[in-house]
């Protein structure tokens, strides 16, 4: 497993959550990583994503202001702190080896990982 997403799980509306995306060998040492969702009945949407060196950080309007993405290089990790969550945030979340621009975020076809659900209901 390359990259692996956790910190999920069920929240009330307003609450806050932080996901983890844990790199394997050094797939985290060279790669912009992206957060992607995927809720019910909706389309994948790109959510954020950081560069490499995370100089570069960009955010979906629908989470800007909320949620904050950072990077722990030496352990190999990419957090999404996400607060003040709404319920249409519940879905999939997953991370993924990106293209990422401060107005840009596409995924590549080299790593992903299997996402990890976030459900915000009361």
């Amino acid at each position: 497993v390359q990259l692996q997403a956790s910190g999920g799980g069920l929240v009330q509306p307003g609450g806050s959550l932080r996901l983890s995306c844990a790199g394997s060998g050094s797939v985290l040492d060279y790669y912009a990583i992206g957060w992607f969702r995927q809720g019910p009945g909706k389309e994948r949407e790109g959510v954020s994503c950081i560069s490499h060196n995370a100089a570069t950080t960009y955010y979906a309007d629908s989470v800007k202001g909320r949620f904050t993405i950072s990077r722990d290089n030496a352990k190999r990790t990419v957090y999404l702190q996400m607060n003040s969550l709404k319920p249409e945030d519940t879905a999939l979340y997953y991370c993924a080896t990106s293209f990422c621009g401060s107005d840009y975020l596409q995924q590549d076809d080299d790593y992903w990982g299997q996402g990890t659900q976030v459900t915000v209901s009361s």
